[in-house]
């Protein structure tokens, strides 16, 4: 993951969605999905559905057509794993090994958390068009100096006299892995000039946190409801 492209940097293991084999002089080989074919197949049979490692168009509604693609799987594991009660339940153990994600029950329980997943994933990474429905301002001209971040009354100061205007506060406090982004992000620049992509960023960010509170929200009711 990359700052510009998602709400914070850091250090991450990376475990690609699909493999790509080495090109031969035949021509390109193709990609293969980066999974346990057997838990799949497994996931298929509990379904009823079938899978395919390549999805033809990525907007088309799957659950309409019987099949569940590579993506979904990632959708649905990102839903699980940004479910509040999951994360309280297993957080001593998350910290320690790998997470251990629940089958899913049904293939409506399944694609409700698909998409909720790839609501929050595509947020994360800023892809959204949500997150350009800015819920801050900015209304304080100035140097745009970051001094030291400090949020106050729903306001966060970037120095004595500028601040972002509307800012909930659970988006200040709000934490994605160990980071809490809202704060990361303007320490990161102390010293620095935010210029006017940096306000935009900024205020992107803020969006996105408050919708992934919402979403996680949406996902506790989910997995609760079918007793995951």
């Amino acid at each position: 993951m990359t700052e510009k492209g998602s709400l914070v940097c850091g250090n991450y293991y990376i475990s690609p969605l699909y493999l790509y084999p080495e090109t031969t002089l035949e021509g390109d080989s193709e990609r293969i999905p980066n999974l346990n074919m057997e838990i799949v197949e497994n996931m298929a049979t509990n379904l009823g559905l079938h899978f395919s490692p390549e999805r033809p168009d990525y907007s088309q509604q799957t659950e309409e057509d019987g099949l569940f693609y590579p993506e979904d799987i990632l959708d649905y594991i990102y839903a699980v794993l940004h479910s509040p009660s999951y994360r309280e339940k297993y957080k001593e153990f998350l910290k320690i090994d790998f997470p251990r994600v629940p089958y899913p029950k049904d293939a409506e329980t399944f694609f409700k958390l698909v998409n909720l997943g790839r609501e929050i994933r595509e947020i994360h990474l800023l892809e959204s068009p949500v997150v350009e429905n800015y819920i801050t301002q900015y209304p304080e001209d100035g140097d745009n100096v970051v001094d030291k971040p400090v949020y106050k009354d729903g306001r966060v100061y970037i120095n004595s006299s500028q601040y972002f205007e509307s800012v909930p506060e659970v988006a200040w406090n709000f934490y994605i892995g160990g980071y809490q982004p809202a704060q990361k992000w303007l320490k990161d620049r102390k010293g620095r000039t935010l210029d006017f992509d940096d306000i935009l960023h900024y205020q992107k960010i803020i969006v996105a946190l408050a919708e992934t509170n919402r979403l996680m929200k949406e996902v506790d009711g989910v997995m609760e409801e079918n007793k995951l």
